[in-house]
């Protein structure tokens, strides 16, 4: 999968340029990731460095005292190793995703196989032809309004309405191989809920078509042996959370990260009373 048309890497992360106005707007999961903190990340972090350290016991002997910055360096970038190759995964999943939904042919990548075969079967549980209900795939949305972009996976229609109608889903995929299928962060429901909030559609030519009216919203787990379908309820409070992030986000983008300190006044050096006496 490649980068969405519109979208551009900066110093603080994704954005999409506005053909219609030349503005860089960032993207939703860079408000979300600038401004929902991650505590869960830093006992993450830890636990992986202590792993690296209780798997690597010769390493750490045979630097310590001796290279002790190269050791420092291999015990840091343990979680940053994983967290890499899982975005790297991750990519992959959705790639191979996007082409089965487009009809393209299939990348040899036998690591995200697994998670593409649960996609099939969810398909198949869901009785979903693509022909007929996939009414799009890796869609960019843009709101002007609130000043945001972003890419949605997957909008499809499944017969969840009342007595079996269909109805016009969002959904996002989401691949672990460490996480429970049925496990869901919160910020997944912001990130619906941006998009579903979309004014408009924004194709590669720099066209527009009008936002479809989305009905209902879920995340898709994809794991190695098992998926899950979790709905989400990316209602209004969800996005009154969200909109009121964006200028928050803007503002920490765009906010300096140094100051000039204040010197004290030049009679700071002179006597007190009290010494002069």
């Amino acid at each position: 999968m490649t980068d969405p048309f519109w979208s551009r890497h900066t110093d603080h992360g994704r954005y999409y340029l506005d053909p219609a106005s030349g503005e860089l707007l960032p993207s939703v999961t860079n408000v979300i990731g600038t401004c929902v903190a991650k505590e869960r990340l830093v006992p993450w972090a830890a636990r992986i460095t202590a792993e690296w350290a209780a798997d690597h016991p010769d390493e750490i002997r045979e630097h310590v005292g001796a290279d002790r910055a190269a050791l420092i360096r291999a015990m840091t970038g343990a979680h940053v190793a994983i967290t890499d190759h899982a975005m790297d995964l991750g990519t992959r999943v959705h790639a191979g995703a996007e082409a089965k939904v487009l009809g393209a042919p299939l990348p040899d990548d036998p690591e995200a196989a697994p998670y593409l075969r649960q996609l099939d079967k969810w398909f198949a549980a869901w009785r979903v032809n693509p022909d007929r209900d996939i009414e799009a795939a890796e869609l960019t949305v843009i709101n002007r309004t609130v000043g945001y972009a972003g890419t949605g996976d997957l909008l499809v229609w499944l017969r969840t309405g009342r007595l079996r109608r269909r109805q016009l889903w969002l959904i996002d995929y989401k691949s672990s191989a460490t996480r429970p299928a049925s496990s869901v962060y919160p910020e997944y429901d912001l990130q619906l809920g941006a998009l579903r909030n979309g004014e408009t559609v924004l194709l590669p030519d720099g066209t527009e078509l009008p936002m479809p009216r989305v009905q209902r919203a879920g995340i898709l787990n994809l794991r190695v042996r098992s998926h899950a379908f979790v709905p989400m309820p990316a209602d209004d409070a969800t996005w009154n959370a969200f909109r009121n992030l964006v200028p928050v986000a803007r503002w920490l983008h765009d906010a300096p990260t140094t100051h000039p300190a204040l010197k004290p006044p030049p009679w700071a050096d002179e006597p007190t009373t009290g010494e002069a006496a």
